[in-house]
């Protein structure tokens, strides 16, 4: 199969009768005792993206609960600042919850009070698909369980604390590196023995096929809002665009550029950042941009962290939702086709970003969208005025509030 991205399909449809983006990444690697269920929802998800009661449903939420469109802003300030582009931001952490992965949370609870599940179990890394899901599952009336890595639980604490306000359980994991890779892998684990009542819920636009497929499909509502904000502000799509996403799993930056993969490149460029690390460290969570290997994990196949031996790194960031090894097969895909670009931001480099912005717009923009805005601050002053940068401020810092107090001293 070449890897060539078709037009007017879906990046998500564009897989092979294996589940293959071309020919090599994603697929279903899984236990047999996965199969059944994973063959289930697949098939119901395929009647439900065609089921229009749904598809009227799914809107109602994502307008009357999660607050949909989020706002597109100028942030003129840091403009002048730099100088050169024009500098957007798409603040998707206006969404109820302060992120976007409110928008696959409410999605796969409508999807498990169709299947006639009681319980939905998901995983989490900085904690926002935990608490979107225990939103979610409230807003549904689900019960709920979040497995969340002992070392995040520790950094991530006001989401720690939401999701318990939520009433939902969270399940420490304690192997491992005690991060996000470790709670996906208890998560899976969990739902192997447990998916006759319980629907799981992936965070991010990786594992099986249909993980993939459920949380591209309802974040790519962000990309639908931004096309319609974009023709409003400027009267028509402007002949230079950079859209620029930090990537970790790849859920966001997938749900933000969606809609415009059909555009050339030269007009609408894709720019992914993935976590650099710490300046001095080794580690980093960048499997993109530093030339990581082929592997598998959590059901399919992506470039990985790995050693020698083909077992996975340990990763490291500042920012817990972009810390992972791995990364999703669809922007493995938009990599090998060169639809995209990826670099990396360091540590350092995120810390600074957050300070430059906070000092001169009134948002607030997490640790992982402070990456997406690091590429920009970089680029920005030697690109012409009317290239247009937008960057998906896609979570709110009210989480990274201890890191923040702890290396610049911030309240």
């Amino acid at each position: 199969m070449s890897l060539k991205i078709k037009k007017n399909i879906p990046l998500i449809d564009q897989h092979d009768k294996n589940f293959m983006y071309g020919g090599k990444f994603g697929g279903n690697f899984i236990p047999e005792t996965l199969k059944k269920p994973i063959d289930d929802l697949t098939k119901l998800f395929a009647k439900l993206r065609k089921d229009k009661k749904f598809l009227k449903e799914r809107d109602h939420y994502f307008k009357n609960y999660v607050g949909a469109p989020t706002p597109l802003i100028k942030l003129e300030n840091l403009t002048d600042h730099l100088g050169g582009a024009q500098i957007y931001a798409k603040v998707v952490s206006e969404a109820i919850g302060g992120a976007h992965k409110i928008y696959g949370a409410t999605v796969h609870c409508m999807i498990a009070k169709k299947a006639g599940k009681k319980y939905v179990v998901g995983d989490t890394g900085a904690g926002y698909a935990g608490k979107m899901l225990s939103m979610a599952a409230k807003k549904f009336g689900l019960k709920c369980k979040i497995f969340m890595g002992a070392k995040d639980i520790k950094r991530q604490r006001p989401n720690v604390e939401a999701i318990k306000k939520n009433g939902a359980e969270i399940v420490p994991v304690t192997t491992g590196s005690q991060t996000l890779v470790d709670a996906v892998s208890e998560c899976m684990r969990y739902w192997v023995s447990n998916c006759d009542n319980t629907h799981m819920c992936v965070g991010s636009t990786v594992g099986p096929n249909i993980f993939v497929k459920i949380c591209g499909w309802s974040t790519a509502q962000i990309s639908r809002e931004l096309k319609n904000q974009i023709k409003k502000e400027f009267k028509k799509i402007p002949r230079k665009i950079k859209l620029i996403n930090c990537v970790g799993g790849g859920s966001s930056a997938y749900g933000f550029w969606s809609e415009f993969i059909d555009y050339d490149k030269k007009q609408i460029e894709l720019i992914g950042v993935e976590a650099g690390g710490p300046k001095k460290s080794k580690l980093h969570a960048a499997p993109l941009s530093r030339g990581a290997k082929l592997g598998i994990l959590h059901g399919a196949a992506a470039y990985c962290c790995q050693n020698n031996e083909g077992q996975i790194n340990e990763t490291e960031s500042i920012s817990a939702g972009l810390d992972y090894p791995s990364v999703s097969p669809i922007h493995c895909f938009l990599k090998d086709t060169k639809r995209a670009r990826y670099t990396y931001a360091t540590d350092e480099e995120a810390l600074n970003a957050y300070l430059l912005v906070t000092k001169y717009e009134n948002i607030n923009p997490s640790l992982e969208p402070s990456h997406a805005f690091a590429e920009a601050i970089k680029i920005a002053p030697k690109l012409s005025r009317d290239t247009i940068i937008i960057v998906n401020s896609c979570g709110d810092a009210k989480k990274d509030r201890d890191i923040l107090k702890e290396r610049l001293g911030k309240k």
